[in-house]
């Protein structure tokens, strides 16, 4: 039997402050733990990725988009490379 009377449960673990979350995105910066040769690149790398990410591509249809995104290159899978996919690479020979 359970007592009656019930106590006011308390979890251990209390958090200091009230929650805040940054107001805007943080600066982007290279890992600190980075090899000295990535943190003097990570401005080229920076400057690399934004001009790739301002090449959107947009199209309505699929087939509007060009040939490298929706056409396999492989148009034939012979049977031993599905059974080979399909057990996840341990029945190859």
């Amino acid at each position: 039997m359970h007592p009656t009377s019930r106590v006011a449960y308390k979890p251990l673990i209390s958090f200091i402050g009230k929650r805040q979350w940054p107001s805007g995105p943080q600066p982007q910066q290279p890992h600190p733990a980075a090899p000295a040769q990535v943190k003097e690149a990570f401005s080229d790398f920076l400057k690399k990725y934004k001009s790739f990410s301002q090449q959107k591509l947009r199209f309505n249809e699929f087939w509007e988009a060009p040939d490298y995104l929706w056409r396999p290159k492989i148009s034939q899978l012979e049977d031993s490379e599905i059974d080979a996919v399909l057990s996840g690479g341990a029945s190859l020979r």
